[in-house]
This record gives C-alpha cells, structure tokens and sequence, in this order.
C-alpha cells in the first residue's frame, strides 16, 4: 500500500501492485479497468485476511461456546464496530449486515415503509437514483396507497431542487432517497440539504451510499440522515455484504424484514419476541468471511486515505474529459469535474454503447456499456444507454490514454 500523508497524494502505480488482476497480460497489457462503479477490484490483504480466517478461525457466530465459534464471533463483531466507525455511526448496534446495499434499502421500504405509508403520502426519490433506491420505493408507494414523486435532473445531470416546493404541496411528505453520488453520471448530491428539507415536514431521510463510500468520506451524522446503506464489492471487499445504518429509535420500532435463526429473543407456540439490535434484521447465517473481508477492506481504504482517493478521481475526472473532448461525435454527459465523483458517460454518435465495449474489449479496456440500473435518467437524457467509464485507487492516466485510443478505433472501424 501506498500513499504520501503530507500531501494526500496516493501512489496509483504502487497500490497496483497489490491487485493481482493487473499481473495477468493479454497481447502484453493488463486489463484497463474501468468498471470500478460496477464492482471494484480486490487487494491481496482482503483476499489473505479471508483465507486466514476460513482457515483458522472459521465457524458460525453467536450460537457455539468453543474456542474456534468465539474467535469467528469476535471477527464478526470486530467487522460491525469497523463499518459503523467507517461512517462515524454512534453506535455500532446501529449498524445491520445485510448481503448488499439494495437489502438494506429493502429493509427500510418493507419495514419502515409498509407500516408507515397511506393515501395522503408522498414518498420522493430522484431520477438520478439507482433501481434499487428508485423501485422499492415505487412499490411501496403502490401497496400503501402513498404518492410516488421525482426529482428530476437539469441539463447538466444535477437534481433541480425548485421542484421541492411543488411536491410539499402534493401531500404529506414521509420519505426523500436519493443516492449520494450517482452511479451513472457520478454527480454528487446535496443530501445534508434534502435531509434537512425532509425533516423539516417530518419526513425520514435515506441515503444510498454505495456509489460514495468507496470514493469519500462519509459521516451520517454531518449528512443528518435516518438511514444509510452500503455496499462491500464496490469497496475493494467481497460481494455479498453490504451494510446498512440507522436511527436507533427508528429501528427499535420497525418489524423485522426475514425471520428465523439468531433474529429471535424468544419463540413460543403462542408468539415469538425478537432479539435486540442489530440482531432483530440479521435472520438466518449471516455472510460471516465476507464480514471479516469487509472490514479488511475498509481498513485497506483507510489506510490510503478517503481524501486522498477523492483528489485522485478529481484528477483522473478533469484528465479524462479534457482528453475525451478531443473525440470527433462524443456526446458527454454529467457536471464538470469538480462536481463529480470518478465517472464519465458518454456516446459517440451513431454507435451502440454495447459495439463501443465489445470493441474496447478487444484491446483489454474494460467500461459498461448499457443503462447501469437507471433507467429514468436514461430517458431523461433521451438515450437508450451510454458507455460509462469509471475510476477507483488503482486507476492510471495511461488507462485513460487506452480508453482514447480505443474510441478512435472504434470509431475508424464503425463510424
């Protein structure tokens, strides 16, 4: 691992050496990687922390006396207090391990949603959200007889927050998601200013965090939201976790989300009690190695420093539009570089995002082509799908450079 303290500077090349997958040459080159925002790449110390641990101190937790089940229940607990450290949460037994960001934002919408929704309601979320803080929030406002409203994007990509008035004016308003940064234009959202515009009609506040947290700092008390979630396989971590905060007064009064296994305080033929928190939402065996990988994880991205990989994504962001702007028939999308996170969307004129990638593939450059799970934005762009290039830690102008040379290709071989 490496990184320059005094400056808050990282040391890209460097740090590449702990991932693995840039040993492996094709015609000669690593793969350019550039689909971090899918899901990012692991560093050997997550890989190793999980094998020592499936080797020596593997069992289930909660449940055995012995020596090996107490030594996993000490990781997996280890691993709660350093998520919840991670986002400055009061307290660790506000923070629920769920198998990614989008159960956690299921569990609020069932549990929170279904017992506190009506007609008269106005659930608001953006257009610029993920599926998964967009859709179950459509659903429960069906099933609930509430109002669904959108926040919609301005030319640049960013949320147009005079409507903010007009949907106070539809009704009673209980419930504003909206995506810290978004995962398809990485415009960073004002969430402390929706928090606050929320509270102040009485509203909850649910922030989805799985395109920030990798990326910057993030202190759910400075956002002032109820909720937040995330997700470990954009973190450098493994997939199958994911990790959500909340209120704890909000929790202690919602209905559990999956029942049975360690979630019970008491079961009768009468009725059943559930345990306390965090243990009322986390039924059944938990993703115990992939808790102790996140928590690797979150120390391997702390030690190189949050701030540090945000100035880095700053500068890969400004580098990659200056050099994408060089591109004949690019249409860009999103807010300049210093309001977004390390994404850039764009189409070349005429050519499928999906032939844009397969031809980029050819030459081991790696970025999504499609509608990246946001479809709404998708439409209020006026396209079908975008190529979508995205950064993380690992991430070096020279891939950049590759990407560029690609889009002439492909250009000269479908344009």
């Amino acid at each position: 691992m490496a990184v320059t303290t005094e400056t808050q500077r990282l040391d890209a090349h460097k740090l590449r050496a702990d991932f693995p997958v840039f040993e492996e040459l094709i015609n000669g080159r690593p793969v350019a990687f550039l689909d971090s925002a899918a899901s990012a790449q692991k560093p050997r110390q997550v890989l190793d922390r999980m094998r020592e641990f499936y080797e020596h101190e593997y069992a289930n937790v909660h449940r055995g006396v012995y020596k090996l089940a107490e030594r996993a229940t000490a990781g997996y607990e280890l691993a709660r207090e350093t998520a919840a450290a991670f986002v400055n949460a009061p307290s660790p037994r506000e923070l629920i391990f769920t198998r990614s960001a989008t159960e956690g934002l299921n569990l609020v919408a069932y549990a929170w949603g279904l017992d506190n929704l009506g007609p008269g309601d106005v659930v608001v979320a953006s257009e610029l959200d993920h599926h998964s803080n967009f859709v179950p929030w459509q659903y429960v406002a069906k099933r609930t007889g509430a109002e669904f409203r959108v926040i919609p994007t301005d030319a640049q990509g960013e949320l147009h927050l005079d409507v903010l008035d007009e949907i106070d004016r539809a009704g009673n308003v209980k419930i504003v998601a909206n995506n810290l940064v978004s995962n398809s234009l990485g415009t960073i959202n004002p969430a402390e200013q929706l928090s606050a515009w929320a509270h102040e009609r009485g509203a909850i506040m649910v922030v989805d965090a799985a395109q920030a947290a990798p990326h910057r700092a993030i202190d759910v008390q400075a956002l002032g939201c109820d909720f937040l979630a995330f997700s470990s396989h954009k973190l450098c971590g493994p997939s199958g976790i994911g990790a959500l905060w909340g209120k704890r007064e909000l929790l202690e009064q919602m209905s559990p989300f999956n029942l049975g296994g360690h979630m019970i305080r008491q079961v009768t033929v009468e009725e059943t009690t559930w345990g306390q928190l965090p243990y009322k939402f986390e039924a059944g065996t938990m993703p115990i190695a992939e808790a102790v990988g996140f928590a690797a994880a979150i120390d391997y991205v702390n030690g190189i420093g949050l701030d540090a990989i945000e100035r880095h994504e700053h500068e890969l962001v400004a580098y990659a539009l200056d050099r994408l702007g060089d591109i004949p028939g690019l249409i860009g999308y999103g807010p300049p570089a210093d309001r977004r996170a390390g994404i850039v969307s764009f189409n070349l004129e005429g050519i499928h995002p999906h032939d844009v990638s397969q031809i980029l593939d050819m030459d081991n450059v790696a970025i999504r082509g499609g509608h990246h799970c946001t479809q709404p934005l998708m439409r209020r762009l006026g396209v079908a799908a975008t190529n979508r290039a995205s950064f993380y830690l690992y991430t070096i102008p020279d891939e950049i450079d590759r990407l560029v040379e690609g889009l002439h290709k492909v250009r000269k071989v479908l344009g």
